[in-house]
């Protein structure tokens, strides 16, 4: 049944966007068709224009003026700029057009020039010579300009309507998936709960027996460490309180934790308990789980031997952790898509670990992840940037 919605819902959006995009390019047609009947409708007025003023000018006895019809003619332009001119080009009168196009020669030709690329000059004769004419030069009237560019401001507007739409579903798919993912991890830490409970008790027990207590102690520890995998899980998507802490230790506890846990021939070296101690905001229940999987995809990388370095270094302003390894490296065309959501060049996980530490890194601490140098078959190094504290 999910998958039949899915479809009928995608069937939907096309629909919607045809329906759309059909609507537009009739609104188009309708409205180009309009401003080309109006522009002949110019044409032709102006055509009468220039016949009325001919007639005007055959009229010696001045009678043409008194004639209703042609005065009606002569009047009925106010909407049209135009400019007349002699033969000469000079100008014997003008409409709705600029007194500083009028008097500036230069303004004027280019003018001149725009009128003759939108309608063709119509010659008003005179009776007595050939010698003198004047001629109309005339442009689009405001209301066809509006109709011109009109289509594609509509255009324009469904555009950003439909691109607002897009985002806000996306955004509203977005907040659902991030809901059934807090969720689930909730939900996990939840199931969690009761087997760690139940392996408190069982370690308690094998302390009471004649065991090896250092196993015992090594199994408190792995225990120890899968709840605060269970914490981290219920924090996810709650409000994550920063305190100030110590990096070096915080990134050190991780480190001696895996130090004991990967294969003999991968070394794992770290700097940060000889150097002086730095402080950062953090939560560090999810700020470990950061660095634990850096140090895991490090080791990945590496595929049973080689070195991971992990080094702490700071300045004035932040405090950087980097994650060095010898491993296989990766294409600088993948240094950003590496955390991303689903991108993993391993045939085994969904490739969230890079992508979950960068949210964590940088919305929950307000920090930078990065790739800062990679290079093929010679290793990677990704670092942690944070705002440093002062105790």
């Amino acid at each position: 049944m999910k998958l039949r919605r899915d479809i009928f819902s995608f069937r939907n959006r096309v629909m919607v966007i045809l329906v759309g995009i059909g609507l537009g390019a009739i609104s188009l047609l309708y409205t180009n068709n309009m401003a080309k009947r109006l522009r002949e409708k110019e044409q032709h007025d102006v055509a009468l224009w220039a016949h009325a003023m001919e007639r005007v000018n055959r009229d010696v006895m001045g009678g043409a003026m008194e004639d209703p019809l042609i005065a009606d003619i002569m009047s009925n332009n106010n909407n049209i700029p135009f400019i007349i001119t002699n033969e000469n080009l000079e100008v014997i009168n003008s409409h709705l057009i600029p007194e500083k196009i009028i008097n500036h020669p230069g303004r004027l030709r280019r003018q001149i020039e725009k009128f003759t690329e939108e309608n063709i000059p119509r010659p008003v004769r005179f009776w007595w010579t050939n010698e003198h004419y004047h001629i109309i030069f005339y442009g689009k009237s405001a209301l066809l300009k509006s109709l011109y560019y009109f289509p594609y401001i509509q255009i324009l507007v469904i555009t950003a309507f439909v691109a607002l739409g897009f985002v806000a579903f996306r955004s509203s798919k977005h907040d659902e998936q991030n809901r059934v993912w807090i969720g689930l991890a909730k939900e996990t830490a939840h199931q969690l709960g009761t087997p760690t409970s139940s392996l408190l008790g069982w370690i308690e027990y094998l302390r009471s027996q004649d065991v090896d207590q250092s196993a015992v102690d090594e199994m408190n520890k792995d225990l120890t460490h899968l709840m605060k995998i269970v914490d981290r899980f219920s924090k996810i998507g709650s409000e994550t309180p920063l305190s100030p802490a110590n990096i070096n230790e915080v990134v050190g506890e991780s480190v001696m934790y895996f130090r004991k846990r990967i294969p003999r021939n991968v070394t794992l070296d770290y700097n940060g308990l000889a150097i002086a101690p730095v402080q950062a905001n953090i939560n560090a229940a999810l700020f470990e789980w950061v660095v634990e999987n850096l140090m895991k995809n490090s080791l990945d990388a590496l595929q049973g031997h080689g070195a991971i370095d992990v080094r702490i270094s700071s300045n004035d302003k932040d405090v950087m952790i980097d994650v060095k390894d010898t491993g296989k490296g990766i294409p600088k065309s993948n240094w950003k898509r590496i955390f991303e959501p689903g991108f993993t060049t391993k045939t085994r996980g969904w490739g969230l670990g890079l992508s979950l530490s960068r949210r964590i890194v940088e919305e929950y601490h307000q920090g930078k992840i990065a790739v800062v140098d990679s290079e093929i078959g010679k290793g990677t190094t990704i670092r942690i940037t944070l705002k440093r504290i002062f105790a």
